[in-house]
């Protein structure tokens, strides 16, 4: 069992930066490949960035690559979201996640474990 807890969010002017944790339990934890998704109000959960165990690997949706950036302290159980030149269509709810079967992946249902989410809002 995974237990993942996201903090960081909170209010940010459109073009500023914010910066996501994600505290993961276990021992293990440099075998897990973290995620990050979010869900904006009336929208589908949609995958922003991945990142594998080790930290060599990322990839990032389109939407958010050359601003946000994954990365990952292993020692310290945690990954994080740095976001930068945010836009108000950042507006969400956002997740952490993992996958107990394989490498990065791209959809929700592909995740074994999620966070409780951490909002972030862009005010324009």
């Amino acid at each position: 069992q995974v237990q993942l807890v996201e903090s960081g969010g909170g209010l940010v002017q459109a073009g500023g930066s914010l910066r996501l944790s994600c505290a993961a339990s276990g021992r293990t934890f440099s075998r897990y490949t973290m995620h990050w998704f979010r869900q904006a109000p009336g929208k589908e959960r949609e995958f922003v960035a991945g990142i594998s165990g080790s930290g060599d690997n990322t990839y990032y949706a389109d939407s958010v690559k050359g601003r946000f950036t994954i990365s990952r302290d292993n020692a310290k159980n945690t990954v994080y979201l740095q976001m930068m030149s945010l836009k108000f269509e950042d507006t969400a709810v956002y997740y952490c996640a993992t996958n107990s079967g394989g490498g990065i992946r791209t959809t929700s249902g592909g995740m074994d474990y999620w966070g409780k989410g951490s909002l972030v809002t862009v005010s324009s």
